[in-house]
């Protein structure tokens, strides 16, 4: 689909901003890896030719008997006697280029957790010696996913509550801000903590419960955009021509407003992972022994005679947020309406 004249414009100064292109780029490169997870980080063969069969046990369970073992039940694949039986039969084995999940330990350690990097642990392990760089893979893709969903989510609701109050304006207007002050005003963090300590936390619990506050960035922006907009000439035209409500707000006001709404879009971004770590860090974030940034900048303070734990958590929360918050400065000038 071909690009507008004003989009063509956008697209043009967006990319001519260089650290902004870039940061999507390498941004992008990243997650579509760290969607990959399981190709890159794996304790169990990506591909197993057996006897003349194709197997694919990291994304398949099967047996130990379907490659001549004894027992009806999944195998560890990395024990000497699953690698010799598998050679006896003249298997073909492809490994992940780091054999760790992120849960499995390494227990051919020959130093005391958390162990320092070596050409097996590229990045060392935790204090439980668990593979730090599958982990960092792991948990960088459910970070940037959550985030995700989550500002999706509340750009949806954020549009939707200001664009009702700056086009009815009156007592909807009202009543709205004056939830929206009295909403504002919880403190947010210790509410988040709170409930989380209710309820088993997992990724969708804590998408809802942050969801409750995370929608309000944006009502502000859409609402001053609809009271601007509702009374231009043709908004009054389409009016007087009959037109419902609903095409008007969502088809000729609403992307004047959504220029506003991209710029923000990366911030809200940035903001999600942030708050999302901060629960990992305090313990009130995603159940124990799940991949996340959060839990390895607890690792990190709780290891200071470890200094690549931090150093990892530091490197890789600071690229993030950063190719993020460069991303969202090159939008932010691309939809500048005075440029």
């Amino acid at each position: 689909m071909a690009l507008s004249p004003l989009n063509r414009r956008r697209y043009q100064r967006f990319k001519a901003n260089k650290r902004g292109w870039w940061s999507l780029w390498l941004f992008s490169v990243l997650f579509v890896l760290s969607l990959g997870a399981e190709l890159l980080a794996n304790d169990k063969p990506l591909l197993v030719h057996y006897q003349g069969q194709w197997f694919f046990p990291a994304f398949e369970r099967y047996p130990e008997t379907a490659f001549g073992g004894e027992f009806p039940l999944e195998p560890n694949y990395k024990t000497p006697y699953m690698r010799n039986l598998l050679a006896e039969h003249g298997a073909t084995v492809l490994w992940a280029p780091i054999p760790f999940s992120y849960q499995s330990i390494n227990y051919d350690l020959r130093v005391p957790t958390p162990a320092p990097p070596s050409a097996q642990n590229w990045l060392g392990t935790d204090d439980q010696g668990r593979d730090v760089l599958a982990r960092v893979i792991y948990g960088f893709r459910i970070s940037v996913v959550f985030a995700l969903v989550l500002t999706v989510l509340s750009s949806i609701i954020g549009v939707v509550a200001g664009a009702l109050q700056g086009f009815y304006g009156g007592w909807v207007d009202l009543a709205g801000q004056r939830f929206l002050e009295i909403w504002s005003g919880l403190p947010v963090l210790y509410l988040l903590i709170i409930l989380a300590s209710f309820v088993q936390p997992n990724f969708w619990w804590l998408l809802g419960i942050m969801l409750l506050f995370s929608w309000m960035s944006l009502v502000d922006v859409v609402r001053a955009e609809f009271l601007r907009g509702r009374n231009l000439e043709y908004v009054r035209a389409a009016r007087a021509l009959g037109m419902r409500d609903g095409p008007i707000m969502f088809h000729h006001i609403l992307p004047n407003a959504m220029v506003s709404t991209m710029t923000f879009m990366p911030f809200i971004l940035t903001g999600a992972i942030g708050t999302l770590t901060a629960l990992d860090f305090l313990g009130f974030g995603l159940p124990a022994g799940a991949p996340s940034l959060g839990e390895l900048v607890g690792q990190a303070k709780s290891n200071l005679q470890a200094p690549w734990l931090g150093i990892t958590a530091f490197t890789v929360l600071a690229l993030m947020l950063s190719l993020l918050v460069f991303i969202g400065e090159a939008a932010r000038d691309a939809f500048d309406p005075r440029k």
